[in-house]
């Protein structure tokens, strides 16, 4: 993870409970150690059923097209509070056979009732996109 964010940058302190979907041996575990060290627990997988402060969501393109990834956010958006907590949707970067655009992301997010306010690249093979409820 060059230029290393760590957990504070994407809005985690310690005591998060951050849940994580779509998880697979690609993700940047870099990224998942620095958010493990910022919340000073572990990540909650996708059986997890309490309510998290924020979402690590892996998505590539070959696990579905946008309104697979529109459903994909939903289901990831039910494990936050109401209006709270964010959703850090993480895709492939560009050289990646698996790379998901910038455009398909917004227009998942936006049939889902959500926005994406902030990209940012993550090491050479990521690029996260946080993802809010409308109007936040």
């Amino acid at each position: 993870m060059s230029g290393a964010l760590t957990g504070e940058q994407f809005g985690f302190k310690k005591g998060d409970v951050i849940q994580e979907f779509g998880y697979d041996e690609d993700v940047d575990f870099e990224l998942r150690d620095a958010v493990m060290d910022t919340i000073g627990e572990d990540l909650e997988d996708e059986d997890f059923r309490g309510v998290a402060d924020g979402i690590l969501a892996w998505w590539r393109s070959d696990d579905g097209d946008v309104d697979d990834l529109a459903d994909f956010l939903v289901d990831c958006a039910r494990s936050l509070e109401d209006g709270a907590g964010v959703i850090w949707c993480l895709v492939p970067s560009a050289h990646s056979q698996y790379h998901v655009s910038t455009a398909d992301v917004t227009e998942a997010a936006k049939v889902a009732g959500q926005s994406v306010t902030t990209t940012v690249r993550v090491g050479d093979d990521w690029t996260a996109m946080r993802i809010t409820s409308r109007g936040r």
